[in-house]
């Protein structure tokens, strides 16, 4: 039977006793953590759990193949760590995402969990541990320093999978409005001051062309994640670890997660320097910086709509004020800048916590983790809600681009090949400061007829890699 949520048990440990819900899975050592590090008040990334549990899993295989576990402890914490993975379990990983200890907590929560319930599938009660220990069993042959950033990089590379899909999406979202609006031609802008006109098509077609990179860039950075130290114990020289484990482990983890994993050739390096995760947040970053870039110029184009620019209609998602009645705000676009703005942060995080290991471990790798993981989940959102939310819903207003185009002196810099550089600033000049069209004032002059001016001005000459003749 089991007991009611109030009824408590009490383990022990080598600091002493402490109390635990009786109907918890986890036990002393994950109590002791949750009243050491109330900080965060937020979980560990689900991904890095279930990565957790299939590392464990891995292991327990691999102790198993070569005799350390029997059928029945073997066949339990399997049983569990399948548990964990499908989120079953999920509640009982209660520890802050932010602790002290490189990731120990986390990893004990995790063996207090898979134990007590490996214990329970075999006849025994949560905290009795009488077939199934949290350390003898569940951790057999491992550590903390090797554990934590094998699963560390398992959770990031299915994150980072994701988010690839998630850019590719969007790309393809604005490869659409590319061909979309090919017809399109207004002014482009340098430095916020009317420049050389172009065609809105090519606008989306340079937004589409960063994503592009990035996707790439993200799809390629899985290769620096693919070198773990699993076997390695507590400071990369496998201390306690069988050497059949040690070359066998891997490969289990291998096949657990399907992905391209090896061992480290050198598992002291691996064990105490981060770099390959700082270099994965600076592909992020820079995934960041093209999404705000790109989320600030849709806003910038849509903005008025009648007193700004006004090229380009966003979708209407929600009201805007509660004040102003009608206001419709670029609320995505917004949003975007605000999860590539925290993932830019994030970076600076990931780099101060990466250079602070000290000698054979890096104790900072909680931190290290928590903003990585949160980089590439927000991020992954980030992409799906501006595709499906925004992009795929934006409109151009034609006339707005034909009027700026048409106000615009600026347009000139299209004739010059017709016209020469000083009768276009000629033009340039009286369009200034009469505020009338270079193109009825050139027509007017008698310097183009009106068809050639409307070829020099035509979307395909605005893409049209250079004039011909």
């Amino acid at each position: 039977m089991t007991p009611g949520p109030a009824a408590m048990r009490m383990e022990s440990d080598g600091l002493g006793e402490h109390a635990v819900p009786a109907v918890a899975y986890w036990g002393i050592h994950t109590a002791r953590a949750v009243a050491n590090f109330p900080l965060l008040g937020q979980p560990v990334s689900p991904t890095l759990v279930a990565a957790m549990a299939t590392v464990k899993l891995a292991c327990a295989r691999t102790n198993h193949e070569l005799g350390f576990l029997d059928d029945a402890a073997a066949g339990a914490i399997v049983q569990a760590c399948r548990e964990l993975i499908a989120g079953d379990l999920a509640g009982e990983i209660v520890v802050d995402a932010l602790q002290g200890g490189a990731g120990t907590s986390l990893n004990m929560n995790v063996n207090e969990v898979l134990a007590n319930r490996a214990d329970e599938l075999l006849g025994g009660a949560r905290g009795g541990y009488t077939r199934i220990s949290p350390l003898d069993h569940v951790n057999l042959h491992q550590s903390t320093n090797d554990v934590f950033p094998t699963a560390l990089k398992v959770a990031a590379i299915t994150l980072l999978r994701r988010l690839e899909k998630a850019i590719a999406g969007l790309q393809s979202a604005f490869q659409d409005n590319e061909k979309k609006f090919a017809g399109v031609v207004k002014i482009g802008r340098t430095q916020l001051q009317d420049a050389c006109p172009m065609s809105l098509g090519a606008e989306f077609s340079a937004w589409a062309e960063a994503l592009s990179r990035d996707r790439w860039r993200v799809f390629k950075c899985e290769e620096r994640l693919r070198v773990v130290n699993l076997g390695g114990t507590a400071i990369g020289t496998g201390l306690t670890a069988p050497r059949d484990y040690i070359f066998r482990v891997v490969d289990r983890l291998r096949e657990e997660t399907g992905f391209g994993l090896a061992r480290a050739e050198n598992l002291v390096d691996a064990t105490q320097n981060a770099d390959a995760f700082v270099e994965v947040s600076g592909i992020l970053k820079a995934h960041a910086v093209n999404l705000f870039k790109i989320s600030s110029d849709l806003r910038l184009l849509a903005s008025g709509p009648r007193t700004g620019f006004g090229e380009l209609k966003l979708p209407a998602v929600q009201a805007g004020s509660s004040i102003m009645p009608g206001k419709v705000n670029p609320v995505i676009c917004e949003a975007v800048g605000q999860a590539a703005m925290l993932a830019i942060g994030n970076d600076a995080i990931v780099t101060l916590a990466a250079q602070s290991g000290q000698l054979e471990l890096n104790a900072f790798l909680p931190l290290l983790a928590h903003a990585l993981l949160q980089s590439l989940s927000v991020l992954d959102a980030a992409c799906t809600i501006f595709r499906t939310r925004c992009v795929t819903g934006i409109e151009a207003d034609p006339e707005a681009c034909a009027a700026h185009v048409a106000h615009s002196w600026a347009t000139v810099a299209a004739l010059l090949p017709s016209l020469g550089y000083e009768r276009a600033a000629e033009v340039a000049k009286a369009a200034q400061a009469t505020g009338r069209s270079v193109v009825d004032l050139v027509i007017e002059g008698g310097l183009l007829d009106g068809e050639t001016v409307r070829r020099l001005l035509s979307a395909d000459a605005m893409t049209g890699l250079g004039w011909r003749g």
